[in-house]
């Protein structure tokens, strides 16, 4: 949509572009791992939305993203401006924990859209590398794979002992509340992963990947459990799928994580400083409609995502 706020009739206007995170980095991770025509295909993604990402600085009186690690990336590979880190918040009320919580199960899951490329990667990774190492050592452990439209790579993962590929359902608290363990075993991620704030919302302990964990001012071995080989992805999940005392652990750590750190309400006051500036930036340029009014389209339009 940003090449829109370049029409001659919006000249005057104030424009704030949320970029959430430097996509063209993931299409060029995307050239890097994989093979010709499709290295090419995604470089060539890349670098057009590079560009785009670039040209920003020229026209935006201010820009946004999910995270100071995206931040900095933007400003290392498109250059200085007015750029600004605005973390995501999470939905407190809906995750928090039920006030008499099922005990947990042996069992582990991955929360995600199983159709995207890197919840894919990360879980066949999973899958094949650490799991085998998890039912060795906790043959009940169960590992549900939970998200729609899985791809049929993931579907074929339902034939693994100990793994269960729900597809889509209606509400994923239920899963959270009842595993031991949250796993986030990306190899590629942008930005923050939503899917990390709702099980650390949810009170529940999570093991992930430094990929996964970039755009969060979490304290590993705190907050959360980092792991990067096999091994350490291993021991880490076994680990707590044993003892309920670490569990309870890094579960409550998780959710005052998620309390201090990603209310909607703090998170969202960041947009107020920016919204502000931008205002004084452009003020001797234009005249605008009532701030009411245009702060009420800025709220119903901005949706954040990540994958």
């Amino acid at each position: 949509m940003a090449p829109y706020l370049r029409m001659a009739e919006l000249h005057t206007a104030r424009k704030v572009v949320d970029l959430v995170d430097v996509d063209s980095e993931k299409w060029l991770q995307y050239a890097d791992s994989s093979r010709w025509p499709k290295s090419w295909l995604y470089r060539l993604e890349g670098r057009r939305l590079r560009r785009l990402e670039r040209s920003l600085l020229g026209f935006a009186d201010a820009i946004t993203l999910v995270s100071q690690a995206e931040a900095d990336l933007y400003r290392n590979v498109c250059g200085d401006g007015p750029v600004h880190a605005i973390t995501n918040g999470v939905d407190l009320e809906y995750f928090a924990p039920p006030a008499n919580p099922p005990a947990p199960e042996e069992a582990c899951v991955f929360v995600g859209a199983m159709d995207y490329r890197p919840n894919i990667d990360g879980v066949l990774w999973f899958a094949k590398h650490v799991w085998p190492q998890v039912r060795a050592r906790c043959p009940k452990a169960t590992f549900y794979i939970v998200g729609r439209r899985p791809a049929p790579a993931i579907q074929r993962l339902a034939q693994v002992p100990g793994v269960i590929v729900t597809g889509a359902v209606p509400d994923v608290r239920p899963y959270l509340n009842r595993a031991a363990v949250v796993v986030a075993p990306l190899l590629i991620a942008r930005g923050i992963q939503n899917k990390i704030l709702e099980a650390m919302a949810a009170c529940r302990p999570v093991v992930a990947s430094p990929e996964a964990i970039v755009g969060l001012p979490a304290h590993p071995r705190e907050h959360l459990i980092e792991a990067a080989s096999i091994e350490e992805w291993g021991s880490a999940v076994c680990r707590l799928l044993k003892d309920p005392c670490l569990q309870r652990r890094f579960g409550r750590a998780a959710r005052k994580y998620a309390e201090n750190q990603h209310a909607w309400e703090r998170c969202l006051s960041a947009y107020v400083d920016v919204l502000k500036t931008t205002q004084r930036r452009a003020a001797d340029t234009a005249t605008w409609r009532e701030p009411g009014s245009w702060l009420a389209h800025i709220g119903a339009t901005m949706q954040r995502t990540s994958g």
